[in-house]
């Protein structure tokens, strides 16, 4: 499967909202990542921006949401913990920050 590169504006974006937590930049997936106690907790892949959430907050997300889709790096490998946030979130920025900060806790 080709690799696509990260959305620069959402690596923008991210990396200013960043600013609000305490977190650890680290590069993945070709794009920045950011940790908290060592886990990965947000970041960019191609698209869209990837969240770690309870499994309680991804049955939320995935429910009001029908763009918001399991994060899938790799093809058909899921990574349980994680969303995969569209682009069109940014519009949203209340809400992204929301689940951000569901994501950072």
């Amino acid at each position: 499967m080709p690799w696509k590169k990260a959305n620069k504006d959402l690596i923008n974006l991210l990396e200013k909202m960043m600013l609000n937590y305490r977190c650890d930049r680290r590069v993945m997936f070709g794009a920045p990542t950011f940790f908290v106690n060592g886990n990965m907790f947000a970041g960019v892949h191609e698209d869209t921006i990837i969240m770690r959430l309870s499994e309680l907050d991804l049955k939320e997300i995935f429910n009001r949401f029908k763009d918001v889709k399991p994060f899938t790096p790799m093809g058909n490998h899921i990574m349980k913990e994680y969303a995969a946030v569209p682009e069109g979130f940014v519009e949203k920025p209340v809400v992204l920050k929301h689940w951000l900060d569901k994501s950072y806790k």
